[in-house]
């Protein structure tokens, strides 16, 4: 819990400062002065109806708050996604609580109430309340009306009905201003509790129901948790909480029924402010599979796991892996073609801001290796499975042997022509070398290991020759390169070198030296490498990268400090976005980050590797 004394000068809240809840389908940011600044319905990739976020003054917002306040303070209820913010007034205390209804039947069926529920309950004297309903329609371009239809606000536009249910003294005709928003007051007294329900699918809910659709939520949360104990559990201890907040961050941002995970749940929150680096993250990215696959075998949650892979396998026409994208909308034929709004001024005044992603369209050589990584993580977990993904690996492992020596845009999806990526051509190995180890350990199955054999010695001895460089005294980013790339610290997790060969020690060495800040905190690369204004931050994956590679060389307690100092950056409420500015400690890029909830899972297991003899160390192709 953590206390909120007001905005940015320029108007805006603290990307790190917002909490989110959502419902498989959708999510909500709420800012800690009670105001949700973003909402995409029906669904996340949809446009906004809410997206102050993205423009205080014209994108839209739902403020619930008190007139005026002293300090708010936020926090989860314990083990879920079910958020609560506690307002302390001159006249007394109020808490919102705010959630979107889940049951132990969310997973794989529609919402049974659809809507953003707000409960408003006084805890001590007697507070004068503001509430705010302003919808934006289609990404502000639609012009809405609000009408009061049976006692229940009514908005409409682009196509789209919003009801928002309020009790009846926060009902009032003449509440509804020119600008087509409802404003209104009413105060509350101690032991007072009043609901409003923001409806976008079905009747309208009876404020009866909403406290038992409370509770069901916070019991789907609890329940699809890990099981912990202190006898059992690889993650329990210190960091624990960090852990949880993580697991519940990655559920948010996956969609029921088809497993997909999108990347963040918002777009264009800018990784340097005021500068051109605002990419839309509402898609689901095949470099990821490997990432939460294993996080998700850890926690023990495969159905998720194999929903997750399984999705990618359909939708792509593996049998001509040529046609592969390296991302996909988070429902099939989804669009992804990306394109600027002009109407948004960007967070902070960061513009463009973007919908879709041209990425997908990019060749990333690197999303083929991480494929079978996923895959093959899915069989160390349930090795009965292995029949079943075995063309899909083969055919990826035969396109790899085809196509590894190709230049391509890599993981970082650069716009200013194709390279020759060492880590793309490090997860051509890494693919080869898992559909090599699946084969020769089934007798069942026949590949041409042979020909794989030759091929992944070869990419090999040419990542060796040409991505290491002697007088920068580490891995590069390219071949015959002198940029070094974060991305290198992830070479011994994947098995393709010795942690502590001396050209591996050398590339950690270099990478603390050039990329990391006193506290830990990882760039990707040297210089930015394209024709994009602005410099990023710190990029929070690539410190747990540092984590894991440092305890693969031995150096446990350095790669202990780095991790505690690390989560000292989370935001109040636990989360993680894409990246941290190293002068400020402010939050950059998109949220909740999957990539950062990721690497706080896997860092975690790997620090409590040696104390757990079942958890591999060596985890030779785990991400």
């Amino acid at each position: 819990m953590v206390g909120f004394m007001g905005v940015c000068m320029d108007g805006y809240t603290p990307i790190e400062q917002y909490g989110v809840i959502g419902n498989l389908e959708t999510c909500a940011l709420i800012g800690p002065t009670g105001s949700i600044d973003w909402l995409c319905l029906p669904k996340l990739e949809s446009p906004s109806v809410f997206g102050a976020l993205l423009d205080a003054d014209n994108g839209g917002h739902f403020a619930l708050q008190p007139s005026e306040f002293d300090t708010s303070e936020q926090s989860y209820i314990d083990r879920t996604n079910v958020l609560q913010t506690d307002f302390t007034t001159p006249r007394g205390t109020v808490t919102v609580t705010d959630f979107m209804p889940l049951s132990a039947r969310s997973s794989d069926m529609e919402p049974e109430a659809p809507g953003l529920y707000r409960q408003l309950s006084c805890t001590s004297g007697t507070v004068d309340l503001r509430l705010s309903f302003d919808p934006q329609f289609n990404y502000a371009t639609d012009a809405g009306t609000i009408t009061i239809d049976s006692e229940t606000i009514v908005a409409r536009g682009g196509g789209a009905r919003l009801t928002l249910s309020v009790p009846p003294e926060w009902q009032t005709a003449t509440a509804i201003t020119s600008g087509g928003a409802y404003q209104t007051t009413a105060s509350v007294s101690s032991g007072e509790t009043v609901w409003f329900v923001l409806g976008f699918g079905g009747p309208p809910t009876e404020p009866a129901a909403c406290t038992s659709l409370l509770t069901e939520t916070v019991e789907f949360w609890r329940e699809w948790l890990h099981d912990c104990d202190a006898e059992s559990c690889v993650f329990y201890g210190p960091h624990h909480e960090a852990i949880v907040r993580s697991e519940l961050a990655l559920k948010l941002l996956t969609r029921r029924g088809s497993g997909a995970i999108a990347a963040a749940a918002t777009t264009s929150l800018p990784e340097a402010v005021g500068a051109g680096r605002n990419w839309d993250y509402r898609f689901s990215w095949i470099r990821d599979s490997a990432f939460t696959l294993r996080a998700y075998a850890a926690l023990g949650h495969m159905r998720e796991g194999r929903a997750y892979l399984n999705r990618y396998l359909k939708i792509n026409n593996i049998r001509d892996p040529s046609t592969i994208a390296p991302l996909f909308a988070l429902e099939v034929d989804g669009p992804t073609d990306e394109r600027t709004l002009e109407q948004f001024d960007g967070y902070r005044g960061s513009s463009p801001v973007r919908v879709g992603n041209d990425a997908t369209a990019q060749t990333q050589l690197d999303t083929y290796g991480e494929l079978v990584v996923a895959i093959s993580e899915l069989i160390a977990a349930e090795p009965d499975v292995t029949e079943p993904y075995w063309e899909a690996i083969e055919r990826l492992v035969n396109y790899i042997c085809d196509h590894w020596r190709k230049p391509d845009s890599g993981i970082w999806e650069v716009r200013d022509g194709p390279r020759q990526f060492v880590y793309s051509k490090v997860m051509c190995w890494a693919g080869l070398s898992r559909g090599i180890s699946i084969a020769a350990s089934d007798d069942s199955i026949d590949g041409p290991i042979e020909r794989w054999r030759s091929k992944r010695d070869a990419i090999r001895d040419t990542v060796l020759k040409k991505g290491y460089n002697d007088s920068v005294g580490s891995f590069t980013q390219t071949f015959d390169g002198t940029t070094i790339d974060a991305t290198c610290l992830l070479f011994p997790l994947l098995g393709f070198i010795d942690a502590t060969d001396d050209r591996m020690e050398q590339s950690i060495d270099a990478v603390l030296e050039t990329l990391t800040t006193a506290d830990g905190l990882v760039r990707r690369y040297e210089e930015a490498g394209d024709d994009l204004d602005g410099d990023e931050g710190a990029f929070v994956l690539c410190s747990f990268w540092l984590v894991m590679a440092l305890v693969e060389c031995g150096r446990t307690e350095r790669a202990a400090s780095i991790f505690d100092a690390v989560l000292e950056y989370r935001g109040p409420l636990g989360l993680f976005a894409e990246e941290i500015d190293p002068e400020t400690g402010a939050q950059l890029g998109n949220v909740p980050q999957a990539f950062s909830h990721i690497g706080v899972i896997n860092a975690a297991l790997h620090l409590r590797s040696d104390e757990f003899e079942e958890v591999d160390r060596s985890l030779e192709g785990v991400l």
